[in-house]
């Protein structure tokens, strides 16, 4: 087989084939392992020579299927190891058609859907989190990349504050950018900061304990040093080993006090302010100048998906500005290449918006505060067992604890956490590695997928205490 043209005829073929494979996935994916046995192996079995001759679109395919135990469930109720969320019937359906369609979300005059579903997803999402309906927005890959939107907003905002078109000179003469922080900022934050040029150690933490929590005399203390010269605030909505917030209320006074830019990371928990019942940790977000999240995690659409949310939207034309004579210039739509990192886009808002229209903001609050009860449920199953110890407060959706056999040495516990985590990926029945946390390796089951059931909580903590006992017993011969 040569030219994909010759097969022209078999592509309805072929996407039926891709399709029964998907629905025999997940007809299975509520009771299936995470990990399947043979993960490894089914991967490995891969063609890895280039073809000098393919075989055709029927024959990769094929080989893909025998594959798909290399696939983890990770879009299934027991992945519990990361903040990943699933894809909600509507998205997943959406997302098929947006591979068809394949449109370049670049301008409207690329695609009229693609600009028009990101447009109404970014004002739609606003609404959802409680944000003013004026600030602007767009959709990127994830939270790497949206705080990398927002912090180059930030950029150029201390750029001018400077006197100085940083996007067009640079950084040439200039001070340092400060950036302040608790202890809970994130790495796609701070990885954000080094592709900005600001870099990773520009980052002051202050915090007043080894959780990480933050130090606000400290901080202020700090700005106050700076003389009223601009600097970052980085706000931290849904700390990722317990849940924590960042008081956003108060970082926001002290960037109006001292004149500074206040950025939340809410990757996950701006979803708290989806619901009554947590909105209270996310209280101030509104008064940020910039806010991010992750579509794949608590909205529950495929990978990837993001958004940066600025209140000064023309802050973003200067770094992500984007011209030549043969692009569109914006219009009565806005140009989403010219607003983020991408010119070349794929079309996200299609399945966002598929997904939010088809649940509204009362699907959404309600599959939050079932995913807030779960958290709940599983810390209550925690301190109920007499070999398990749980080591944080559970404020919203993640619950941190470690196997503690009544028996075992305090020297012990973190190698025997660690070998149970390895087993328990291994296994595959549920999904939960390890993390440090207060200095000591933990778990830390983050509940955001909208199949997670009771029976899914209650299997993790029977399969933790099972392998714990199993380990328990080996070391002990």
């Amino acid at each position: 087989m040569s030219d994909p043209l010759r097969e022209r005829q078999l592509v309805r073929e072929t996407l039926d084939r891709a399709a029964e494979a998907a629905q025999r996935y997940l007809a299975d994916i509520d009771a299936d392992r995470v990990r399947r046995p043979g993960a490894d192996a089914a991967a490995a079995a891969l063609n890895r020579a280039f073809p000098e001759h393919g075989d055709g679109a029927l024959a990769a395919i094929e080989e893909l299927v025998r594959a798909s135990d290399g696939a983890l469930r990770a879009s299934g109720p027991r992945f519990f190891h990361w903040v990943i969320g699933g894809d909600t019937p509507a998205a997943l359906a959406a997302d098929w058609l947006t591979s068809v369609w394949d449109q370049n979300a670049a301008a409207y005059d690329s695609t009229p859907i693609g600009t028009v579903t990101e447009e109404l997803a970014i004002a739609w999402l606003k609404e959802l989190f409680g944000l003013p309906a004026s600030w602007g927005g767009v959709l990127t890959t994830g939270a790497t990349m949206a705080n990398f939107t927002a912090l180059a907003a930030a950029r150029s905002w201390w750029g001018r504050r400077h006197g100085v078109d940083l996007d067009a000179r640079g950084f040439a003469g200039l001070p340092a950018v400060p950036v302040v922080s608790s202890g809970y900022i994130h790495p796609s934050a701070t990885k954000a900061l080094a592709m900005l040029g600001i870099g990773r150690d520009a980052v002051r933490r202050f915090a007043r304990d080894d959780v990480g929590r933050v130090d606000l005399t400290a901080m202020e203390a700090a700005l106050r040093a700076l003389d009223g010269g601009p600097a970052i605030i980085v706000g931290n909505a849904g700390e990722v080993n317990a849940g924590d917030f960042d008081p956003i209320d108060a970082l926001a006074d002290l960037a109006e006090r001292y004149g500074a830019w206040l950025h939340v990371d809410g990757a996950f928990g701006l979803f708290a302010r989806a619901t009554p019942t947590a909105a209270h940790l996310a209280a101030g977000v509104e008064r940020a100048q910039s806010v991010i999240a992750d579509g794949h995690k608590w909205l529950n659409v495929p990978y990837d998906s993001g958004f940066a949310f600025v209140r000064d939207a023309s802050l973003l034309a200067g770094p992500f500005a984007i011209g030549a004579a043969y692009l569109p210039k914006p219009g009565e739509h806005p140009m989403f290449g010219a607003m983020g990192p991408e010119a070349s886009r794929r079309a996200r808002g299609i399945a966002i918006w598929a997904t939010l229209r088809a649940y509204g903001r009362d699907g959404y609050r309600e599959m939050v505060e079932r995913h807030l009860d779960l958290a709940q449920r599983l810390a209550k199953r925690v301190d109920a067992a007499p070999d398990l110890e749980r080591l944080a407060e559970v404020p919203l959706n993640i619950v941190c604890f470690r196997y503690r056999p009544k028996d075992a040495k305090a020297d012990e516990l973190d190698a025997l956490n660690t070998g149970l985590g390895a087993e328990l990926l291994a296994d595959g029945r549920v999904y939960a590695g390890t993390t440090r946390y207060r200095g000591v390796v933990a778990f830390r089951p983050a509940i955001v997928n909208w199949r997670t059931t009771q029976a899914d909580v209650d299997l993790l903590v029977d399969v933790v205490r099972e392998l714990g006992a199993r380990l328990g017993a080996a070391a002990a011969v």
